[in-house]
């Protein structure tokens, strides 16, 4: 039925050790699968972070991000949400027909100083609701060297503590219903001697390393990584290469093969222990009957690395999940529509109606986008909403685009409604024909033709 649904979530984690990205990340997203993604979620860390490059949003300025968005945006996914924090950037992906149900989307950064080295470690993450469940994606970059495995613990521990979200529901990351935890989580073999490593690889008898692989011996003693699960390492260890190679270290310092590059997850607990549910406060028990109202699914289908990618000494590794849940909302709360013919040559009516009450605001903007934007901020150009009438439920309201802010040369667009106090999309139109102008073609205005549209206005005030 339709209050189902079924996504598939294709996640990818990698220490690009600063280099500039690949020309192809065809194999690294599997951009020819049959089936496509309806979500990706990309963390990278030792992204080249020069100086002014320490703290910022703006991921315009880094070409791992440029080159994701130009990859994802022509085949209709956008940028939901980022967040970079010095080498650590953290990007979301949504195909475009989800856009309007991923609401109350948060970003946070937490770093690590646990040897003094304050920045260059720590987590990121985004949190969102799909269709009304709860996510959090945490991408880290803990403490490295063999003997530091209780610090890398204590690390995750504290980012864990300190992450705190707005809104009442989902203030910390553990209480979200479904956490990913994934990064260069720099977790060693421990043990054992590089020749017995080298050759379990060779033989591909990974099982045979896996009982001294530090996460997995931390996990049998804390609770905490417990409640993590991860899929069987079938794959061999990702770290550490000689560059532009399959070799593993063959420098002076010839550093043993390791599982430092992770994806984990973790559904929150159903029930609490019987003796303690003595102590359940309301909010509680409402948490777990919507729990058991409103299922939640995960599956994993895939989890390797990629030998392909030789730019960096770490290779990366992906992680393919099918979730399966039943929708919270399954209608948008804005409908959209662009009425009647769209060129440059006459003023444009849009249509517009709420679906369900939301808090609107006089800040709220409707924004006209070309299919295949890369995010929010890529739109061509934009009206603000009606100001001075309260919206009821299915009143149809109309906004106008000057005719001087539609392109020229006309395209396939689509109309997304922004709502400032949600700081989010929360409607997008049917795609319609932006017609080239009859009046700019008579004066021979149009020059050649320029794949995809003009802009004519390309600021960013609207996130000022």
């Amino acid at each position: 039925s339709q209050n189902y649904g079924c996504g598939k979530l294709h996640m990818v984690t990698w220490n690009v050790a600063t280099v500039d990205p690949p020309d192809d990340v065809s194999l690294l997203l599997h951009l020819n699968s049959p089936k496509s993604p309806d979500l990706y979620v990309i963390g990278l860390q030792e992204v080249y972070s020069g100086p002014l490059r320490f703290l910022s949003d703006t991921v315009f300025d880094d070409p791992w991000s440029h080159m994701f968005m130009s990859t994802l945006a022509p085949r209709k996914y956008v940028k939901v949400s980022s967040i970079r924090m010095q080498g650590l950037l953290l990007l979301f992906f949504s195909k475009m027909e989800h856009v309007p149900f991923i609401r109350d989307i948060q970003a946070q950064y937490t770093r690590t100083g646990i040897f003094g080295y304050w920045g260059n470690k720590g987590g990121v993450s985004i949190r969102l609701s799909f269709y009304g469940h709860l996510l959090c994606f945490l991408n880290c970059h803990l403490a490295a060297h063999m003997k530091y495995a209780t610090e890398r613990v204590d690390e995750f521990e504290y980012i864990m503590d300190t992450q705190i979200f707005d809104g009442k529901k989902a203030p910390r990351i553990a209480d979200h219903r479904l956490v990913f935890w994934f990064g260069d989580l720099n977790f060693r073999i421990q043990d054992h001697g590089m020749h017995f490593v080298r050759s379990c690889i060779n033989n591909q008898t990974y099982n045979l390393l896996w009982s001294k692989d530090q996460l997995t011996m931390m996990k049998k003693k804390e609770q905490r990584l417990q409640e993590f699960e991860e899929g069987p390492l079938d794959f061999q260890p990702t770290y550490k290469f000689d560059l532009n190679s399959d070799t593993y270290d063959s420098s002076g310092k010839k550093r043993k093969p390791a599982w430092t590059d992770r994806i984990l997850w973790r559904l929150r607990p159903k029930a609490p222990p019987p003796d303690e549910q003595d102590g359940l406060d309301a909010k509680k028990v409402r948490q777990l009957e919507e729990d058991e109202e409103y299922p939640l699914k995960i599956r994993q289908d895939l989890y390797t690395s990629n030998m392909e990618y030789c730019v960096s000494d770490h290779k990366p590794v992906m992680g393919v999940f099918t979730l399966e849940l039943r929708k919270m909302n399954r209608t948008p709360l804005v409908r959209l529509q662009a009425e009647g013919d769209w060129s440059a040559d006459i003023d444009a009516m849009v249509l517009y109606s709420p679906l369900q009450p939301f808090p609107s605001s006089t800040w709220d903007w409707i924004g006209l986008y070309k299919v295949g934007f890369t995010s929010v901020s890529d739109y061509i150009t934009y009206t603000w909403v009606k100001d001075d009438e309260v919206a009821f439920n299915e009143e149809i309201i109309q906004v106008y685009v000057g005719k001087e802010e539609i392109p020229v040369r006309g395209g396939e667009c689509v109309l997304c409604y922004y709502s400032n106090t949600l700081q989010c999309i929360i409607g997008i139109s049917e795609p319609f024909k932006v017609h080239e102008s009859k009046v700019a073609i008579e004066e021979g205005l149009l020059p050649e033709r320029i794949n995809g549209l003009d802009k004519t206005i390309a600021s960013d005030d609207l996130f000022k």
